[in-house]
């Protein structure tokens, strides 16, 4: 189901603006694994302070999300996060800078799993919760790209 939502949504971005689809998938690699190599060479370190930040961050976004799609009950919506000027491009960048984050988070758990000896199941969780946050950065990519190429 989560292969035929994402399908369906790239589809429908990629019939708006041509090439959009395949611009996403580089950068959302591009950026794996560019923070791949730099959380392995030590660049990046994922300390307690970095992770309450980001999950912080993740918490707003989520909440800012939610409200969101509550005034969508009442006919309205945040007009401001979904426009393409600079106050809707800079949330995207936002949001697009903590889900890239959130790979640093994922990565650390991977690590702290394999060191301790975590259990095999951990194994399937932590590659659903790298992949959900491909998913996620790949989303907010999209938009951002859409709001860049938008009139």
């Amino acid at each position: 189901m989560e292969g035929l939502a994402i399908g369906s949504i790239s589809a429908i971005f990629e019939k708006e603006f041509p090439g959009i689809v395949i611009q996403t998938v580089a950068l959302t690699f591009g950026t794996l694994f560019c923070l791949l190599l730099a959380y392995k060479s030590g660049f990046i370190k994922v300390t307690k302070k970095f992770t309450f930040v980001v999950l912080l961050a993740m918490g707003a976004i989520l909440l800012t999300y939610l409200i969101d799609i509550g005034l969508l009950f009442f006919g309205m919506r945040i007009d401001l996060i979904h426009e393409s000027g600079w106050a809707g491009i800079g949330f995207s960048l936002f949001v697009v800078t903590i889900a890239a984050f959130s790979l640093l988070l994922d990565f650390e758990l991977i690590r702290k799993g394999a060191e301790n000896g975590a259990p095999k199941y951990m194994e399937w969780y932590s590659a659903f919760g790298l992949i959900v946050s491909l998913l996620w950065l790949y989303l907010e990519m999209l938009q951002l790209l859409a709001k860049t190429h938008s009139d």
